[in-house]
């Protein structure tokens, strides 16, 4: 395999029992590239996403990451390989403050009175801070409530957490999905940021508008089969829309002739 492809699926299908939620999709994911993989709902891109992130086992075909077959328990053993998810719910305390939720599980420990550990807040609060700074986020107080954050700050924080902890692949899941225009482009411009940093982001969304901008290749979805893979050269806006467009249409239409009465 191309020594560039740091992730790949080949070939792979899952099935939930009788129900075929994906069916031979192939997504080869270069080193410092954002790949966008698009679709409506129900094209497959929940279940591929947790493929990706180790909750599901292929049912056929092959994972790949850096050239090497890989058989994940749990998405421990993906987050182990560097291969972080941020999901749309982003699993975040809305209680809990700015820094707590960025070192969430992960903790900087120290000794008080000298015999019992206990988490380092003064750290953790100035860590945190500098590292959403670097991402272009300045947070007033890392003590406020993350509830008090906006949606978009909110993705970037989860974004940024996953890059600090060594993220060498970052799944994001229809990450501007709700958020306005201008926090939409905040989170955007943070991808772009990780794609400089070296880092491989897949794009997951339905948003044709927010994935060219910033996307290298694009793989369309459509009822668990893959549409094709086009890079940026081969393909434009206008024709993504058109296959989206069309992909939707026809699964509509199958859709009314299937309960159709004859």
């Amino acid at each position: 395999m191309n020594e560039d492809i740091i992730l790949a699926l080949e070939n792979v299908s899952k099935f939930f029992g009788k129900v075929i939620a994906l069916n031979g999709v192939t997504l080869h994911l270069k080193r410092g590239e954002v790949h966008c993989l698009l679709g409506d709902n129900g094209a497959g891109k929940s279940t591929l996403i947790k493929t990706l992130a180790g909750v599901h086992t292929p049912s056929s075909g092959e994972y790949l990451v850096d050239g090497k077959p890989v058989h994940f328990e749990s998405p421990k053993d993906a987050l182990d390989l560097g291969i972080a998810t941020v999901y749309q719910d982003l699993a975040l305390v809305p209680l809990l403050s700015v820094a707590r939720n960025f070192f969430m599980g992960r903790e900087p420990q120290k000794k008080r009175f000298g015999l019992f550990n206990t988490m380092d807040l003064d750290l953790a609060a100035e860590t945190s801070r500098a590292k959403l700074a670097e991402m272009g986020i300045n947070v007033r107080d890392p003590h406020q409530p993350i509830g008090t954050m906006s949606g978009g700050e909110k993705q970037c924080l989860a974004i940024a957490r996953a890059i600090h902890f060594g993220a060498r692949v970052l799944i994001l899941d229809e990450p501007t999905a709700a958020l306005g225009v201008k926090q939409s482009f905040n989170v955007l411009r943070l991808i772009h940021t990780a794609r400089a940093k070296g880092i491989s982001v897949i794009f997951i969304t339905h948003n044709v508008h927010h994935a060219y901008p910033i996307g290298d290749s694009f793989t369309l979805l459509n009822r668990g089969k893959s549409m094709g893979t086009y890079t940026k050269d081969t393909i434009s806006k206008n024709e993504v829309l058109d296959m989206m467009a069309g992909g939707a249409e026809m699964q509509k239409m199958i859709g009314e002739l299937e309960g159709a009465t004859i």
